[in-house]
């Protein structure tokens, strides 16, 4: 389902349903980040002896990209009734779990300090219980006027946790971290032969 623009608040009162993925550039850059600091692991273990066989990390290295690529598929949805985060149903309940919030439920929105000098925000239900409002979607605007639509919460200062240009700069870095995976790991093949 395509996003369109949104328009006035009365329009926003009659939506129907909006689904947010995570922005394509944040899982291209997050996953090629996990696969740049993971691959060389397995190289490096058969050429330094290590007591962990190569198949045994290459085994928790496909266990751990499935699970990045799960979480990286959250989904934000916003109807009439209320918001919702999802995951595919192929990711465990245990390790992922989505949640759903009415929109008569939402006492605020309230803005916590991350451990790196970030900002995210949480909605607070009427029981006191925290929702983190996803930050990392396309039309990220666009949930955030349908919240104040639906909540009467005044979001003039929710901004996005990173700015795309961030993960340009990250995804950067990233391809030059491959490069030198590359060039390690056929360093490390040409020592084992």
């Amino acid at each position: 389902m395509s996003i369109e623009p949104i328009g006035d608040r009365a329009e926003l009162q009659d939506i129907e349903v909006r689904e947010f993925r995570i922005s394509p550039i944040i899982r291209v850059t997050l996953l090629s980040l996990y696969l740049a600091l993971t691959v060389p692991l397995p190289f490096l273990s058969a050429v330094t002896g290590a007591p962990i066989s190569p198949g045994v990390l290459w085994v928790g290295l496909a266990m751990g990209a499935v699970a990045v690529y799960g979480a990286l598929s959250e989904k934000a949805i916003a109807n009439a009734e209320g918001i919702q985060v999802t995951y595919p149903q192929w990711v465990p309940r245990g390790v992922r779990k989505g949640w759903m919030l009415p929109w008569n439920e939402v006492a605020a929105l309230k803005p916590r300090t991350t451990g790196q000098g970030g900002l995210v925000y949480y909605f607070v239900s009427k029981s006191g219980q925290g929702y983190l409002l996803p930050m990392r979607v396309v039309g990220f605007s666009e949930l955030v006027k349908i919240v104040e639509a639906k909540t009467g919460i005044d979001t003039r200062d929710v901004r996005p946790l990173a700015q795309p240009w961030m993960y340009f700069i990250l995804l950067g870095f990233t391809l030059l971290l491959l490069l030198i995976d590359a060039w390690m790991i056929a360093t490390a093949l040409n020592l084992s032969r």
